[in-house]
């Protein structure tokens, strides 16, 4: 017969002087490869949390836990076709729901998982910030009342933008959306620019970085870049970490200019994402949780609250095919502030930016502008859309003057309608010279 001898005091101090050396891990091992989607044994993790995966080299690589089936969890690499061998350990190793920040961020470029593309120390980064942001009272944030200079004259006096106004850049390819966003950054008002450029062509993220990040805007300006040959898990956590990077400057007050290019290739990962869960797909071949994540993300933007600053933010939206019709645009427009159309016609018409005013509204524009510039700006939308409609018939001579006072007046000031959307990509116009420019053209 075995008997106590310590008492129960004893005990708990006999525990407490033993000493466990390291830190406990939670891991499993590898029982479906794809090359792209894994599943391990079903050990306890979170939704997003970042994992290892040992390699058949002797090396790790990197995926995020995205679902559970069966008691398994499945797994998204980050790197795909990977060397990985049944029976692999995968390990926690982050949570996966924070990203740190702070001032050290501006004039830098980095990838989905915050590290710098040039490999220099990014500097002290002394907080934190949940990477799906925080929720803000509706009823308690801060009114759209004040215009937010872009620097570009189209925009600024015929589409004028509040500070904390949300919008989208539709557009197909080619007609020059990415100069257009370029612009902005530079010409900006704000005082901080994020850019997120998620799922572009590497070479259109190189030559877009150097061209923003010349001057005085480098000082003010973090880009986010995360590359279409990178796996869908990386490019929604880019846009994520980009909108969460706007919203903690908006906390310290600033007013912030928050840029994702584009909002259809996070549509697109998030597809890749649902469709290997085994979500049904609908129109296009998008499953249901593509219409969640757009509103999701997009409300994230916008002005804060009480003495916070504001997030104003343009998401680009890709027209394939020029088709406006798409899913991914029917929902950003329905939620958005506002919308610009760039138009393939005004382009091939040599007018850049290929802005289609007549097309394009923005929601908050006539809450933030005086009655004068608001009239002006209807007449113009008036002027440039009676033109495009008849332009066929004027150019065959078929259109004689005198029939219709409104578009004699479009025919004779179209030369200066059109002066008034182009602009250069080295040219600034900042807001007032634009108001003036509308009415000096206008007779004002």
């Amino acid at each position: 017969m075995i008997t106590m001898k310590n008492s129960p005091s004893s005990i708990t101090q006999a525990i407490d002087s033993i000493n466990l050396s390291g830190t406990l891990t939670t891991s499993g091992r590898v029982n479906k490869y794809d090359g792209h989607f894994l599943e391990c044994d079903g050990f306890p993790a979170n939704l997003g949390s970042i994992c290892s995966v040992a390699t058949s080299d002797g090396t790790e690589t990197l995926a995020e836990i995205i679902g559970f089936k069966k008691g398994n969890n499945i797994l998204s690499m980050f790197e795909s076709d990977t060397k990985i061998q049944s029976g692999a350990k995968v390990s926690v190793i982050d949570e996966g729901h924070d990203v740190k920040v702070g001032p050290s961020l501006l004039g830098r470029v980095v990838d989905a998982m915050g590290d710098p593309y040039d490999g220099k120390p990014l500097g002290p980064l002394p907080e934190i910030w949940p990477l799906n942001g925080k929720f803000l009272n509706p009823l308690a944030k801060n009114s759209v009342n004040e215009p937010l200079d872009v620097g570009v004259r189209a925009i600024n006096s015929l589409l004028t933008v509040g500070q904390g106004q949300r919008l989208g850049i539709i557009a197909g390819s080619g007609v020059g959306k990415s100069v257009l966003l370029g612009m902005m950054c530079k010409y900006t008002e704000a005082e901080v620019v994020v850019v997120g450029l998620i799922g572009e062509r590497g070479r259109e993220v190189g030559s877009f970085v150097k061209n923003i990040l010349s001057g005085n805007a480098k000082n003010k300006t973090i880009v986010v870049a995360v590359p279409a040959d990178r796996s869908p898990l990386l490019r929604i956590r880019g846009a994520n970490r980009a909108t969460a990077i706007a919203e903690y400057f908006r906390s310290k007050g600033k007013n912030v200019l928050l840029i994702m290019d584009s909002l259809t290739r996070v549509a697109h990962a998030r597809r890749e994402i649902g469709l290997a869960l085994g979500e049904q797909p609908t129109a296009k071949g998008y499953p249901p949780s593509v219409v969640s994540l757009i509103p999701k993300l997009i409300e994230r933007s916008g002005p804060g609250i009480d003495h916070q600053g504001s997030i104003t933010a343009f998401y680009t939206v890709l027209a394939d095919g020029d088709d406006e019709n798409d899913p991914v645009v029917d929902t950003a427009r329905a939620i958005l502030d506002g919308h610009i159309i760039l138009s393939r016609q005004q382009a091939q018409m040599g007018i850049y930016p290929a802005i289609d005013v007549s097309s394009s509204v923005s929601r908050v524009m006539n809450d933030i502008i005086d009655e004068a510039h608001t009239e002006y700006a209807r007449v113009f939308r008036k002027l440039i859309t009676l033109y495009l409609e008849n332009r066929d018939l004027i150019l065959m001579g078929g259109y004689t003057q005198g029939k219709d006072p409104d578009l004699d007046l479009a025919v004779t000031l179209w030369p200066n309608l059109t002066a008034h959307i182009r602009q250069l990509e080295g040219v600034s116009a900042n807001f007032r010279d634009s108001k003036d420019a509308l009415l000096k053209l206008l007779g004002g």
